[in-house]
């Protein structure tokens, strides 16, 4: 066999802290081969994304490569003066960074930005600098890529910002690419664009591939090999499919078993024996015995009732026209030009049931939560829950209604969501002060470890502020602030999409069981079809702010009726192996 395009040995990286120094990743090796695309898995906090910076040389300042090598073309690259990395970044070796929006410059134009690319690394120049850039843009397939390369990021929905920075990073046509979450967030026909995408450009160039994820179906459906690290450490390595089917390593398993597959249910993504665990670990309920069942209430008058629900915005065109033209437009009676972001759906949800709302990014999914939610007013339609029409409610004066504490929400970045100077104890307790009812300190300490302790939190990490807490506690400190005003109606915006497959096993299962302890009825706003199927009764189809189908979730996820349904099925990424299911069902 020929020498490894990218050869890591033995690679160790520290961290300098304020309470010493921690070992990042220890003893790390892996290869990757001229045109094989190499799957690098584990949870946060494995090692993998630090293991993809060392390489490309861009650890944080505290981060220091303490042994081994990374050989790339004979040359170690640990060792190598930056100026020759600098040179060798981006010509030779790639990235594509995780978050498209945050590695894209909010305030250039992305073609200018293809274009710094090609002049650092003198691959064109002058007049061919725009023509360069917009072959670039055709490569990764952007529509109008001539108009596409005068727009701001901001312009530009999710997957077309990650089909930019793919762009950027295969512009200087690289023998090596490194690929970190590449599709975290994206729906899953925007995942299978992208994933086909970089896999066809990889094969047509003949490039090496490192493809980070935590997600393994997408990993077993797009990767040569895979490499399973845990706490810094490789632990489990070999061709895909033998992996999946015979795996060496108990994390391996535990991986696998926590991911959703089609004939999951929701018990079996949690391992059979729950070891004990530490107060910070994410500790995850007894799976002994499976959840009761849910039977939503039938007939009668619904929880929920929308009717005719519309959301209209300004168009773009409309919102680029200069004010003199606005207004001779308005006073020649022209109506305005609009774009329906949800347009005349309706649908019921039942006291117990559990609705999923499913569709690609810009569908509509999340301007119908929000409008039910009464975060943002409707433009016409009704909305009635628990017999009150409270989409007449402006959403404005919502938070002072009697129906505020009775529909909750979690919302989809655990992080974001929480307020950076409150303690988990504060931001469950605050809606409790406001809306409540609650007066005292005592008091409100004592519902706030009645809630921890139905969520799953220890009752010692109350105290602690979100930075202090890892992603799991984050979503359960989430969780708990929105039950603890015992809503009747629980929406939930992408609650698990950043979470790691066994963290997001022990939260999907916490909701089930808060679901049964307290009769709560859910909105799941979810691109994941796999978790629908496992949480949700019923399931809406939305496409282009509209309905396209709706029914019974396993009935709509096995055997679909619309095209656009069928298209969102076939591109959810599944094992390529099965033995590991027949192994996993037998243990």
């Amino acid at each position: 066999m020929s020498l490894p395009l990218l050869d890591i040995r033995e690679l160790t990286v520290e961290f300098a802290t304020r309470n010493g120094t921690v070992r990042a990743i220890e003893s790390v090796s892996l290869k990757v081969q001229k045109g094989e695309i190499l799957g690098v898995v584990g949870e946060s906090g494995s090692g993998k994304s630090v293991t993809s910076f060392a390489v490309m040389r861009i650890l944080d300042r505290a981060g220091t490569i303490c042994g081994g090598e990374a050989l790339y073309g004979g040359m170690d690259l640990a060792n190598l003066p930056e100026p020759v990395v600098a040179d060798l970044r981006g010509r030779e070796i790639s990235m594509i960074f995780q978050n498209p929006r945050s590695a894209l410059n909010p305030i250039r134009k992305v073609g200018h930005q293809i274009e710094d690319v090609l002049r650092a690394h003198s691959q064109a120049a002058g007049a061919g600098l725009k023509s360069a850039a917009i072959d670039a843009l055709k490569q990764v397939r952007i529509a109008n890529p001539e108009e596409r390369y005068h727009a701001y990021p901001f312009e530009l929905s999710g997957g077309m910002c990650q089909r930019v920075v793919i762009a950027i990073a295969l512009a200087c046509k690289p023998q090596m690419l490194i690929a970190d979450e590449p599709t975290t967030g994206l729906d899953v026909t925007t995942q299978k664009a992208i994933m086909d995408l970089v896999v066809d450009l990889a094969r047509d160039r003949n490039m090496g591939a490192l493809l980070i994820t935590h997600d393994l179906g997408l990993a077993s459906a797009y990767c040569d090999r895979i490499v399973v690290m845990q706490n810094g450490r490789v632990v489990d390595e070999g061709e895909t499919d033998r992996l999946f089917a015979q795996p060496g390593h108990a994390y391996t398993e535990r991986l696998i078993r926590a991911t959703p597959r089609r004939d999951s249910a929701l018990r079996d993504l949690l391992p059979d024996v729950v070891p004990a665990m530490p107060p910070d670990s994410e500790a995850a309920p007894a799976a002994a015995a499976p959840p009761a069942t849910v039977h939503p209430r039938r007939g009668g008058e619904p929880l929920l009732s929308v009717k005719n629900l519309v959301k209209a915005y300004p168009s773009g065109s409309a919102a680029r026209r200069s004010p003199l033209e606005a207004l001779k437009r308005k006073l020649s009676g022209t109506p305005p030009d609009t774009f329906r972001a949800v347009d005349g759906i309706g649908f019921s949800l039942q006291a117990g049931e559990s609705l999923g709302l499913v569709g690609e990014s810009g569908c509509g999914k999340s301007t119908t939560s929000s409008m039910i939610a009464r975060l943002i007013d409707t433009t016409a339609g009704e909305i009635r829950f628990n017999g009150i029409d409270i989409g007449a409610v402006p959403a404005k004066d919502f938070a002072r209604h009697e129906m505020r504490s009775a529909i909750q929400m979690v919302f989809q970045d655990p992080t974001e969501s929480l307020n950076p100077r409150f303690t988990a104890f504060q931001s469950i307790a605050d809606p409790m002060r406001r809306l409540g009812g609650v007066t005292t300190a005592d008091e409100a300490w004592a519902r706030a470890e009645i809630v921890a302790d139905q969520v799953g939190l220890p009752r010692d990490l109350l105290t602690r502020f979100p930075h202090q807490l890892s992603g799991g506690q984050k979503a359960r400190v989430g969780i708990a602030r929105a039950v603890a005003l015992h809503p009747k109606l629980l929406i939930l915006d992408e609650p698990t999409s950043a979470l790691d497959v066994s963290v997001q096993a022990v939260v999907l299962n916490l909701l089930a069981d808060l679901r049964r302890q307290l009769s709560i009825s859910y909105i799941f706003v979810s691109h994941d079809l796999n978790v629908v199927r496992l949480l949700c009764d019923r399931v809406i189809v939305m496409n282009a702010g509209r309905i396209v189908e709706q029914g019974p979730a396993d009935e709509i996820l096995s055997d679909p009726r619309e095209d656009y349904t069928k298209s969102l099925v076939a591109a959810i990424p599944h094992f390529r192996a099965v033995a590991s299911d027949v192994k996993l069902a037998a243990s």
